[in-house]
């Protein structure tokens, strides 16, 4: 085991010794207890001076590793525990059925590597020294300033750049918020019903409570929210995950009145807000009262989730708090990735991908529509036109929902229902037939097709489906 690092170039050769002597009693194959050569005879044996193996024993004597004594020899100290050395990778996978339209996932084959390995050609040419040190907590001032602008012209914001604060995605944004809030006493927070299933082990890691809380045709419903008791809210108003539905403009004002009066928070989720297919999509809700409203928003669904790269708008009155917070969570988002974002959006790379993106996805849920009205006659597609999911209503003819899961499971088409996204949960909730949030963003129109008529196939009997009549 030790010939390779006897065999290494004579610089490297004692590195290499001390390395492979040390692996080997971690791996276990030089058991506690086990005897090893005298310095003489394993330099005999390896072709290396006796002093290239005195070093590399009193090494690893000092470290704990091996353990001697005058007159006694070298032994394998006991203090090593062999560890393993397998790295399990828990990132979520795609699941293995033939067709796959769980939402949430944009096209990862639509990252611009191109532009993106030009921009970071360009950043690592120009970045002064300086900038390698610690940030800004808030984030880089050249993104803060770039972010501000974009902000401002795409989706309508009041963007001051000293209130923007560069975070590890929405998530980030939301357990940030989450501390904040606690510490100012709030110890709940209301949540759409349904919504996304994420915010309720976000803001517990923040020790906050989510209440959830039940929406109508044109957002989240008032009356419940008053009697909740709450004074923070989480929201999509843009377009509501899962449900698809872009709040009213008086349900919009009627959401800041109530944040006023109990002198509460709006925290927005535009997690899709540049998505929308029939028409301009509809501004921002921080734009009415930046001191009542929190935005948060990121690159996952434009560019890549991998990324780990978003934006945090915050009210005046807590910005400090969530400087601080950011600071001593991680001292800052990492700067080469900070500058080369900047200079993506500086150039109007960013901007001609979010272009690229939205014909891809109009295309694609033009598709997914289509192919429900050949499939599934009489199936309604209920929200905007806006995003990167439907949600489908299926006759009652296609029911019950349960039976309908199954052979589509069967057939090996992965679908969530619209009741998996309901914090309180509770069957159907009154709904005949089926009700499906379906996403597409990172299927092509042709999968999109072939997928729809495997669901449709599995239903009627065929594709190898066991319907169990």
């Amino acid at each position: 085991m030790l010939l390779p690092a006897a065999s290494a170039p004579a610089r490297a050769r004692g590195r290499s010794l001390r390395a492979a002597l040390r692996e080997a009693v971690r791996s276990g194959r030089l058991a506690p207890g086990t005897r090893l050569p005298s310095s003489r005879d394993l330099a005999a044996d390896l072709g290396v001076s006796r002093g290239l193996v005195t070093e590399a024993y009193e090494q690893l004597t000092a470290e704990g590793y091996l353990r001697s004594g005058r007159g006694a020899g070298t032994w394998v100290g006991d203090a090593v525990r062999a560890a393993r050395t397998r790295a399990r990778d828990l990132a979520p996978r795609a699941t293995d059925a033939r067709a796959d339209f769980v939402p949430g996932t944009p096209d990862m084959s639509l990252f611009p590597r191109a532009a993106w390995a030009a921009a970071q050609r360009g950043v690592l040419a120009e970045l002064p020294h300086h900038e390698l040190g610690y940030p800004d907590p808030r984030g880089l001032p050249r993104l803060r300033t770039a972010l501000a602008e974009l902000l401002a012209r795409r989706r309508g914001v009041v963007a001051d750049p000293e209130r923007i604060v560069i975070v590890s995605g929405v998530a980030q944004a939301t357990t940030l918020l989450g501390f904040v809030l606690h510490a100012r006493g709030m110890r709940e927070i209301g949540v759409e019903d349904p919504g996304s299933p994420q915010h309720d082990a976000l803001y517990a890691a923040a020790g906050v409570t989510t209440v959830p809380l039940p929406l109508d045709d044109e957002g989240l419903a008032l009356g419940p929210l008053r009697e909740s008791g709450v004074r923070s809210v989480v929201t999509t108003p843009a377009h509501q995950f899962p449900t698809g539905i872009a709040y009213s403009a008086r349900r919009r004002t009627e959401l800041l009145d109530w944040a006023r009066s109990v002198e509460g928070f709006v925290l927005e989720d535009d997690y899709d807000g540049d998505f929308r297919y029939d028409r301009a999509p509809v501004g921002a809700l921080q734009g009415l009262d930046p001191e009542r409203v929190a935005y948060a928003g990121s690159v996952s669904k434009s560019l890549a989730p991998g990324l780990r790269l978003g934006w945090l708008l915050v009210p005046e009155v807590l910005a400090e708090e969530v400087v601080e917070r950011k600071r001593t969570m991680d001292l800052g988002h990492p700067t080469l990735d900070q500058a080369l974002f900047a200079r993506f959006v500086e150039r109007g790379d960013y901007d001609r991908q979010l272009r690229r993106c939205q014909r891809a996805y109009r295309e694609r849920r033009d598709a997914l529509v289509g192919a429900l009205q050949e499939h599934f006659p009489g199936a309604e597609v209920t929200g905007i036109a806006a995003g990167l999911h439907v949600i489908a209503a299926l006759p009652r003819r296609y029911g019950p929902q349960e039976r309908f899961l199954a052979r589509v499971a069967a057939a090996g088409v992965a679908v969530r229902p619209l009741t998996d996204y309901a914090h309180a949960r509770g069957g159907d909730g009154g709904q005949p037939g089926v009700r499906l949030v379906l996403g597409y963003a990172h299927l092509s129109p042709a999968r999109i097709r072939a997928g729809v008529r495997m669901m449709a196939e599995a239903i009627a009997g065929r594709g190898g489906a066991s319907t169990g009549r």
